[in-house]
């Protein structure tokens, strides 16, 4: 998608839903606390039924993340819980499922101690090589791109192409670059999930995830998925990521571009053993990244020299906050070895957040020095 079209849509968002408006009406979503609804007579003749089984306050945010997905979307409390969804609602005893070896260390988690144990066969690949050998006999090919926290790339379309050729699902974490970054659906993927935690809501504030998909059945089976597992996200939780969507165009770029400006600074630093970020053209993943990419994201992956140097840069740095997560209006950080990932004890993601580039990148640089 150009730029111009990006634009358009980021445009078309903050004014979704206006021709549905009365006159006197909010312009922002109700929160509704609903548990029960008026229901006389035939329940299928009343629009909400059960707090279970649908919310005005969802469907206001669903409505808003579909225009951005352009497909239909279904949310869920986390990125977890959309990832748990596509997985169960999808695969069966003996059919056989593809993650990736060095993405999100919960997705292996789930996958090896819940849906093996059910019968499902669960095999690994790196996301680098995530094409090799083809995706034959596979029901269902979950890929993270880039992968989080490596930061390596697969190329959606060849994927997409693979997995339509051996008739598998082909499913796309896009979490690390949002709808605004990447459009895996275009691509020809099957499902994107996502996890709005991030920077779809950006604050920090709530968990959130979604699931979005042009098939309709696929669909269909998600939220039955949701209905009867009671996966659901809160009313209050949702209002809120949708208030956090409405800014998502200005920060996602605002934080792409300082990632991008401070990436290229520290490729010149001697005091990292390995730098990856996909927007450099000296990375390996560029070459895909530039293709599929309307930007080159948030997150920087960074090794020093073991882990004290590492967690001494992390604590000491005024501009950074150690935490486990990403994508919000904080520049954050957290050494990656300690939730076992396999990568150096000197691994960092950096999540550049909202602070001016040349202020945060002072106290980047400076806390280098002192490592």
């Amino acid at each position: 998608m150009t730029d111009a079209k990006l634009d358009e849509l980021a445009a078309r968002l903050l004014h979704h839903g206006a021709e549905k408006l009365s006159p006197g009406a909010s312009v922002v979503p109700s929160i509704v606390p609903a548990a029960v609804f008026h229901l006389p007579g035939i329940p299928s003749n009343a629009p909400y039924q059960y707090g279970r089984f649908h919310n005005p306050t969802w469907e206001a945010l669903e409505e808003a993340l579909g225009l951005l997905e352009d497909a239909e979307t279904i949310l869920f409390p986390s990125g977890m819980a959309a990832i748990a969804a596509l997985m169960f609602a999808t695969v069966a005893n003996g059919e056989r499922v593809l993650i990736p070896s060095d993405g999100y260390y919960a997705t292996r988690a789930l996958a090896d101690q819940f849906l093996k144990p059910l019968g499902a066969l669960i095999e690994e690949r790196a996301t680098a090589k995530f094409l090799d050998d083809g995706f034959a006999g596979f029901k269902l090919v979950l890929v993270e791109t880039p992968s989080n926290p490596g930061l390596d790339v697969c190329d959606i379309a060849a994927a997409a192409r693979a997995a339509k050729q051996a008739g598998a699902l082909l499913a796309v974490d896009n979490t690390t670059m949002t709808p605004l970054g990447q459009r895996p659906l275009t691509l020809g993927a099957d499902a994107v999930v996502c996890a709005d935690t991030k920077a779809i809501n950006g604050h920090s504030d709530t968990l959130m995830g979604h699931v979005a998909t042009r098939d309709g059945a696929l669909a269909a089976r998600l939220r039955d998925w949701r209905k009867f597992s009671g996966t659901i996200a809160g009313p209050f939780e949702a209002w809120l990521v949708h208030r956090g969507l409405e800014t998502l165009e200005v920060r996602f770029a605002r934080m792409c571009s300082s990632a991008a400006t401070i990436a290229d600074r520290l490729a010149a630093s001697k005091k990292l053993v390995a730098l990856r970020y996909p927007g450099l053209a000296s990375d390996p993943a560029f070459g895909i990244a530039k293709r599929q990419m309307s930007t080159f994201g948030t997150l920087i992956s960074l090794t020093l020299r073991d882990q004290i140097a590492a967690e001494r840069f992390i604590e000491t740095c005024p501009l950074i906050q150690p935490s486990t997560s990403f994508g919000g209006v904080r520049t954050c950080a957290e050494r990656r070895a300690r939730w076992g990932d396999a990568v150096a004890e000197g691994f960092i993601r950096l999540s550049i957040g909202l602070e001016p580039v040349e202020v945060l990148w002072r106290a980047l640089s400076e806390t280098l020095d002192t490592v």
